[in-house]
């Protein structure tokens, strides 16, 4: 069978090696961009995503250019303790959990794919505008019997568009998924939540012991930093990634002024010159000379259903959500490992997309609405408005089992718990696959 995937991300490139991994040859990746660049700023794989990126043999590549998180840390604004557990390997998972530039993790695919499918497998300058095989979700038409025939636009090369054809179209595409416009016509722009980020990387002294991830908040503001590299360099620094955000009325018109765009530090430094956790100074973060990028923080609202036919979604485009948690990336390997199991396991690939979606689908749509409630986050809110001046001890504010359900239960929803996550991968490709 033919296996068309739109985008080049994480998501897209995981699915395709996954696809390739399985059985299938005939894979390729169309990607809108014309040239792929490693972009962005720091991402972190959960265990359960590094179990499945080991079982592609990625996991040594990765782990080389990552740092292993294992402590988490929600302080308030004066960097007092919150809530503390141990991660990755620390807390007993047999994988730890990697932070790692989101640019890193990205060349380690494009390399695999590659190395694995050919050179030929991603197709740059393609970007994808439309197909016929459906019709969307009201008044649809499985289509069962044909193929999918995408639609791609060529605008930097100024070649004429072009008609792929396939057995399979996977959406990978994104927040912004011309998939998921072609699906859901009607549903517009992702929504915006009032909150305003304000991202860079840099270097830094290492701190926390070296191995730690602070969120820090106080109910309107919040950082999270966290390291990109195990170890220090020859001049005693890390890098790191460093995200601040503001929240505002996600009515008011300023609010949506704010884009993709860089924009000088003055914008939010002031506000965090004495945020300080042990020896973590958030203004000596702050300081370096990295651009910095301002955007909205937007999500998309729960789908009832991601697979039409011969098409299907993963990822943002299926499930973007808050970014709390460290899920967004680590759903999608996750998604594209599940996605390639079922079509590994169908003979009919309507049959294995509608089973994909029944397996993933409701667990990724449970998780948007927890991360629009701040997900395991909730806990700085419940300190800065119980305690909004400081405590000695946030169990005489907080319970500390009320912490630890929060904890406990939002591990539980991403499948991320010790039990889970420990076990074999539930997503290695049958001896003899269904082709």
């Amino acid at each position: 069978m033919d296996m068309l995937i739109a985008g080049a991300g994480i998501g897209g490139l995981t699915a395709a090696l996954s696809l390739h991994a399985a059985g299938f040859e005939k894979v390729r990746v169309v990607e809108a961009a014309p040239v792929i660049l490693p972009l962005g700023a720091g991402v972190n794989l959960l265990p359960n995503a590094v179990r499945e990126l080991a079982a592609l043999g990625l996991y040594e590549r990765i782990a080389e250019q990552a740092a292993p998180i294992e402590e988490l840390g929600y302080y308030n604004q004066w960097g007092q303790p919150i809530w503390q557990e141990p991660r990755g390997r620390a807390a007993g998972y047999r994988m730890p959990q990697l932070a790692v530039h989101r640019g890193a993790l990205h060349s380690v695919l494009v390399e695999a794919v590659i190395e694995r499918i050919g050179p030929d497998a991603i197709l740059t300058d393609a970007r994808f505008i439309g197909f016929t095989g459906v019709r969307g979700f009201t008044g649809f038409d499985e289509f069962a019997a044909g193929r999918v025939r995408a639609q791609v636009a060529h605008r930097n090369s100024g070649r004429a568009d072009s008609e792929i054809a396939a057995d399979v179209l996977v959406g990978a595409d994104g927040i912004r998924s011309a998939v998921r416009a072609a699906l859901y016509p009607q549903e517009g722009a992702p929504p915006h939540n009032g909150v305003v980020v304000w991202r860079a990387t840099t270097r830094t002294r290492p701190f926390l012991g070296g191995r730690a991830m602070a969120v820090m908040g106080d109910g309107q503001w919040k950082a999270v930093v966290y390291p990109l590299a195990a170890e220090p360099d020859g001049d005693g620094l890390v890098p790191v990634n460093w995200a601040v955000s503001r929240t505002t009325d996600a009515g008011d018109p300023a609010a949506r002024e704010y884009a993709n765009r860089p924009v000088p530090r003055e914008r939010f430094r002031p506000h965090f010159a004495d945020w300080r956790c042990g020896d973590l100074a958030l203004s000596e973060v702050l300081a370096g000379e990295d651009p910095v990028m301002e955007f909205p923080m937007i999500d998309r609202d729960p789908l009832p259903r991601w697979s039409f036919g011969r098409s299907t979604l993963l990822g943002d485009a299926a499930h973007a959500m808050a970014p709390m948690g460290s899920n967004a990336t680590s759903q999608a390997v996750i998604d594209a490992r599940a996605l390639a199991h079922a079509l590994a396991s169908y003979a009919d690939p309507v049959a294995a997309l509608r089973a994909y979606d029944r397996e993933r689908r409701p667990a990724m749509n449970r998780l948007q609405v927890l991360n629009r409630a701040k997900g395991p986050e909730v806990v700085i809110d419940m300190a800065s408005t119980r305690a909004p001046g400081g405590f000695t001890r946030i169990d005489e504010f907080v319970p500390e089992a009320v912490l630890a359900e929060v904890s406990r239960s939002y591990a539980y929803a991403s499948h991320a718990d010790l039990g889970a996550a420990n076990g074999p991968s539930p997503y290695e490709a049958p001896a003899h696959p269904v082709r």
